[in-house]
């Protein structure tokens, strides 16, 4: 009796793998947006699953330039790899021969890929989520959640910051803030230029001269130099003569935080020189009250209120520099200018006669930028935004353990801090 026929197993088996494959193929297709190239194969292996692309030959392809359509095709150029984001926790990599095409308007060009930025390495999906992760780790730690180079996830970053350049929306400028803030050891600076008004970084330049100021304004123009209303920034001369040279109707206002640093600075200096002067039970005193002096009075403890009643008792130079300190600070709560000129007048007279030289330098500074420190009784603007923004430009220097050259330093600013818009995906 003849047995019956049995279905063949691996039949079955070869078509649930070609059924898979195809899906793989077309998830990947979709995912790529691919219009005018269609995967061919897909080599999974232990170490990264390979997918090959060609291209639809009765479709037109585009310009890496202007983007154009193009049918004529120049040459197939050699095979390229472009890495994508992990599947399944195994690198996905691009393989495809790009053509060079005969443009109209830009001659002969490599064509614009659909998954990738001209002459990157990477997919624009794995750029935005590296972008996405350098704006909390450092570049060193991306690289390795990512399984990259440190040098390729610094070049995305560079990418990245220039496109969010050139498509961040240019609203009119009102309140600017400008400081600067160290790169490294020594005297080597960056300059921010921030915008109070809606609280964003606008830029960062080299060095702090006057000349650096100078190409922020020149990339800025005349007409939105000409919308500027107020300008808050230290004292420093070289930013002065920049601002007074390209934006000279918008008013100046010298940051109230520098003010109360510098007279901070003549209080420690007076208690530094009778610190060294006093011997004894008064050196004893006065011990530890460095922290005591600077603070204002409603930040202090009861047992600081205490300690602190004690010591003005003494009639002594840190008592007067402490009270000094405490009336100048009196000026920022005035609002006619007239009232402040005249507290301010009254102030600098009794300091010129307390016989404390900080002070007198610091009245002397006062009396060369008068003007600016008046006009916070009409404008009310500070520096603070800008101030807590240096200090995230600092973590960004720390977690990173500094960097070597300005061009990766001003790119991290930018990206951590400016608030960029990132690329599409695709």
């Amino acid at each position: 009796m003849p047995t019956p026929a049995v279905p063949a197993a691996p039949q079955e088996a070869t078509f649930s793998e070609r059924s898979l494959r195809k899906s793989v193929e077309t998830f990947i297709r979709k995912s790529l947006h691919l219009k005018a190239h269609y995967v061919t194969t897909v080599k999974p292996s232990h170490e990264e699953m390979v997918v090959e692309i060609d291209r639809l030959r009765c479709r037109a392809l585009r310009c890496g330039v202007c983007r154009g359509r193009c049918r004529t095709i120049h040459q197939v150029e050699e095979a390229r790899r472009w890495r994508d984001l992990s599947l399944r926790n195994r690198p996905l990599v691009l393989h495809y021969r790009p053509r060079r095409v005969r443009c109209r308007r830009c001659g002969v060009r490599v064509e614009a890929v659909p998954w990738a930025q001209l002459w990157a390495r990477v997919t624009t999906a794995l750029a935005r989520a590296v972008a996405e992760l350098a704006r909390h780790l450092s570049w060193q730690e991306t690289a390795r959640h990512f399984r990259l180079d440190w040098k390729s996830v610094a070049s995305i970053v560079r990418r990245v910051v220039a496109y969010g350049l050139e498509r961040r929306r240019r609203r009119p400028l009102h309140l600017l803030g400008i400081d600067e803030v160290s790169r490294r050891k020594g005297h080597y600076y960056l300059t921010i230029v921030y915008d109070l008004e809606r609280g964003a970084l606008l830029w960062v330049g080299e060095d702090r001269t006057e000349q650096t100021l100078t190409r922020f304004f020149t990339g800025l123009g005349r007409r939105r130099s000409a919308t500027i209303q107020i300008v808050c920034l230290d004292m420093w001369q070289a930013y002065l003569k920049a601002v007074r040279s390209h934006a000279p109707n918008a008013p100046v206002l010298f940051d109230r935080f520098h003010l109360v640093q510098h007279l901070n600075r003549a209080v420690d200096e007076v208690r530094r020189s009778e610190m060294r002067r006093l011997s004894g039970r008064e050196k004893t005193f006065f011990k530890r009250t460095r922290f005591l002096l600077l603070k204002n009075p409603w930040n202090l403890r009861t047992d600081e209120r205490e300690r602190l009643s004690t010591l003005v008792r003494w009639n002594t130079p840190i008592v007067r520099a402490y009270y000094l300190k405490e009336a100048f600070q009196l000026f920022w709560d005035y609002r006619q200018p007239a009232r402040a000129e005249q507290h301010l007048e009254r102030w600098m007279h009794s300091a010129m006669r307390s016989r404390l030289q900080p002070f007198k330098e610091f009245v002397r500074m006062l009396r060369a930028h008068l003007d600016g420190v008046l006009a916070w009784t009409r404008l009310r603007v500070s520096n603070g935004a800008l101030e807590g923004m240096n200090n995230k430009i600092k973590l960004v220097s720390h977690r990173s353990f500094g960097f070597r050259t300005v061009k990766n330093f001003t790119a991290a600013i930018y990206h951590c801090c400016a608030y960029l818009p990132l690329p599409e995906e695709c």
